[in-house]
């Protein structure tokens, strides 16, 4: 038996995450879930979004289900800890990856037949350093007319990077690995990151490397996306483009993601809590489903994830029951049980 933290999450999240864990559940698979409130559950049961109780379950656990949280809820950030040791981060999610030591963010983007159109092929990996880049948080006020934010990059976050990028590809039958910056311009800072990625996928004698500007690789993404397999990328990037292949392959939600550190890993969908459709049982489950599927490879259920995977192949490819986002009319629930039926089938 698994044992699976659940942080419900804000806004679509509680409807997504019944929706996940009933595609779990019905994968197969033997798991148990232990609540794990965060968000607004957290400030109503604990009165602060990311409670230390919370963060103890997810670390016993090791591995948490995680739905999305409202962003501007916390827009002048979010403070984590007791007096005397208190840590503040710029948003829930932020502080949630660092208090868990989640150093990448791992997001596998599929195209869809039925779905994707001219992408239906499309197949990449964003490997996405979390824990430093411009969104470290470490900004100052000059002036009333002057801002300023740190781009920090260093040797060894680029390098743990870099290792799991190579890693996963090693161990996923992938080919070549893509480092994508803008060192033309920030000499110092991305070009001490394509160093580093250049120098550790060297150590890998089957893996291609290759680099590639980040506004190159938005404009080969969409025209050839059939070049790129692996791609590596510091924080801000690679969450600008987790969104746009997103976008290639049909929507938001049908991207699943990942949050990896040491000793946890938290997997959550690409996207946001979209609060003006809460409660309304309209929401896409299948970024956090295909996430679920990629926690069960996490803890070795492999035929269940496949399981789920091929439940989610069918109903995409039937389109008879898609839910706004897809063009359709179909519920959260109703799209759920089809998913589940697949399965079974």
């Amino acid at each position: 038996m698994h044992k699976i933290a659940l942080i419900r999450g804000d806004g679509i999240g509680p409807e997504i995450s019944d929706a996940a864990v009933g595609v779990i559940e019905a994968s197969g698979a033997a798991v148990a879930w232990e609540e794990a409130p965060m968000g607004l559950d957290g400030i109503r049961l604990h009165g602060t979004p990311i409670p230390l109780e919370s963060l103890a379950i997810v670390r016993r656990l090791g591995v948490a289900l995680k739905g999305p949280m409202l962003a501007e809820r916390c827009s002048g950030g979010v403070t984590v800890g007791e007096d005397g040791a208190l840590r503040r981060y710029p948003s829930v999610n932020s502080g949630v990856r660092r208090e868990l030591g989640a150093y990448v963010n791992v997001r596998p983007l599929h195209g869809w037949r039925g779905i994707s159109g001219r992408y239906c092929s499309l197949d990449i990996v964003i490997i996405r350093e979390t824990t430093e880049d411009i969104y470290s948080g470490i900004e100052r006020q000059v002036d009333d007319d002057t801002a300023e934010a740190v781009k920090r990059i260093t040797r060894s976050a680029t390098r743990r990077a870099a290792r799991f990028a190579c890693e996963y590809a090693s161990r996923h039958g992938r080919r070549k690995v893509t480092a994508v910056h803008k060192a033309n311009v920030l000499h110092l800072t991305d070009g001490l990151f394509l160093q580093t990625v250049g120098s550790v996928v060297s150590d890998y004698p089957q893996l291609i490397f290759e680099d590639c500007m980040v506004d190159a690789t938005c404009y080969l993404l969409l025209k050839c996306p059939e070049q790129f397999d692996v791609l590596v990328l510091p924080n801000q990037y690679g969450d600008i483009l987790s969104d746009l292949a997103a976008g290639l392959v049909g929507s938001l939600g049908l991207a699943p993601g990942a949050n990896i550190a040491e000793e946890t890993a938290v997997f959550e969908a690409a996207h946001g809590a979209a609060p003006d459709i809460a409660g309304q049982n309209l929401a896409n489950p299948i970024g956090l489903i295909l996430s679920g599927a990629l926690l069960l490879d996490h803890l070795g259920e492999l035929e269940a994830a496949e399981r789920i995977r091929l439940g989610v192949r069918r109903v995409l490819l039937q389109g008879r029951q898609l839910t706004p986002d897809l063009g359709g009319s179909t519920t959260t629930r109703e799209l759920t049980k089809a998913i589940c039926d697949a399965m079974e089938r």
